[in-house]
């Protein structure tokens, strides 16, 4: 590989010629899942595009809340907040729970508590 560089231009890496490693490709290849998995994980991580719904997502790490907690937390209305706990829901991040006329939501699974919690850690470097 050769680094080419212009003036105020970032580098770039570009392979001298080229070649096809089959070893790897063959064995990278092998462990590739179906194209469907790889847009259902597309669209996992569009979930966490959005500020609203990334700040609901720390709320709820913290502790199960209801959307009238959440509204007031993150002061927007409970339409607002019930739109994007929809979302959240449709994309298996959250789940929710009827106690009475109380709905609590909290995450769905510890993998979503890891992978806010990795992101988090990362960004924070």
């Amino acid at each position: 590989m050769k680094s080419t560089e212009k003036a105020g231009q970032k580098k770039k890496f570009t392979c001298d010629y080229e070649v096809i490693h089959e070893a790897v490709v063959k064995r990278v290849q092998k462990k590739m899942p179906e194209g469907r998995i790889f847009y259902d994980l597309a669209n996992l991580y569009k979930m966490f595009a959005d500020g609203t719904r990334v700040k609901i997502l720390w709320a709820l790490s913290c502790s199960p809340m209801c959307v009238c907690d959440l509204a007031v937390l993150l002061g927007m209305t409970k339409s607002a907040i019930s739109h994007q706990l929809r979302f959240l829901r449709l994309s298996n991040l959250v789940k929710y729970k009827k106690e009475g006329k109380n709905v609590f939501y909290s995450l769905a699974d510890d993998h979503v508590r890891t992978i806010f919690k990795e992101g988090l850690d990362h960004i924070k470097e």
